[in-house]
């Protein structure tokens, strides 16, 4: 069920990868396929990220790879218009939790696309994080301090 924001319909996913978190909204569209929502006017096949356009964020060929990668499998890639919103990490745990948000929301929309996103590894959460810096370790979570030689 979608859920509404001023007439407005969208499927919403959240992402996770390290301590980044992306909210994905999935807008649904009417007939003259344009939507505004916090002061943008996005078309369809169009992403925002922070109130920037994707292409701006995340310029690279490789990243843009990664974060179309879910809706390309599941040919949804000019069907919706998607504003992110993502905050902590690092650019490349951003990218990351972005493509697991727009894989969650996808979900939401059909459960179909279970059988295409689960194979591929998308929906599921890449729970490693940096470790804790341990007492006596010389400044690092696994290092061992050096031993004298003599």
């Amino acid at each position: 069920m979608p859920k509404k924001t001023k007439n407005l319909q969208y499927y919403e996913g959240i992402g996770r990868r390290k301590s980044a978190v992306a909210r994905v909204r999935l807008y649904i569209l009417g007939k003259d396929r344009v939507i505004n929502t916090e002061g943008l006017k996005i078309k369809a096949g169009e992403i925002f990220v922070n109130k920037k356009p994707i292409g701006d964020y995340f310029p690279s060929l490789i990243e843009k790879n990664l974060y179309l990668m879910p809706l390309r499998i599941t040919d949804n890639i000019d069907r919706f218009a998607i504003s992110i919103k993502v905050n902590g990490g690092g650019k490349n745990g951003q990218l990351e939790a972005i493509t697991h948000g727009i894989a969650r929301a996808l979900l939401l929309i059909d459960e179909a696309n279970k059988k295409i996103l689960k194979p591929t590894g998308l929906l599921t959460r890449d729970q490693r994080k940096k470790q804790r810096r341990k007492v006596g370790t010389g400044g690092k979570a696994r290092r061992k301090k050096q031993s004298p030689k003599r």
